[in-house]
């Protein structure tokens, strides 16, 4: 079993309240939710309503398929145009 782990820092320059970073975060989860068949959550950040950071997971039976689905949501959020991708970080996790 292959896990994919993924950790994006967004930055929100259309957000001028929580209320608004918060519409726009969901909105950018679910998406990705949906799209890809992802665990995604706000993990950190949560009362900047400037920033936000995303923490996304796979599981995967090969460590390519779990790779390429963790570039393939990176290559999303970057195209997005809501928020502006300020670092991300990936990391695959092989269990026995």
């Amino acid at each position: 079993m292959v896990i994919g782990v993924c950790r994006v820092v967004l930055s929100i320059d259309e957000a001028f309240s929580l209320k608004e970073k918060r519409h726009i975060v969901k909105s950018i989860v679910e998406r990705l939710r949906s799209r890809f068949n992802a665990s995604v959550a706000e993990v950190d950040l949560n009362d900047k309503w400037k920033n936000a950071v995303i923490g996304i997971s796979c599981v995967s039976n090969e460590a390519g398929h779990a790779d390429s689905m963790m570039a393939n949501i990176v290559n999303f959020i970057e195209n997005d145009g809501r928020a502006v991708m300020v670092d991300y970080s990936t990391e695959t996790i092989y269990v026995d």
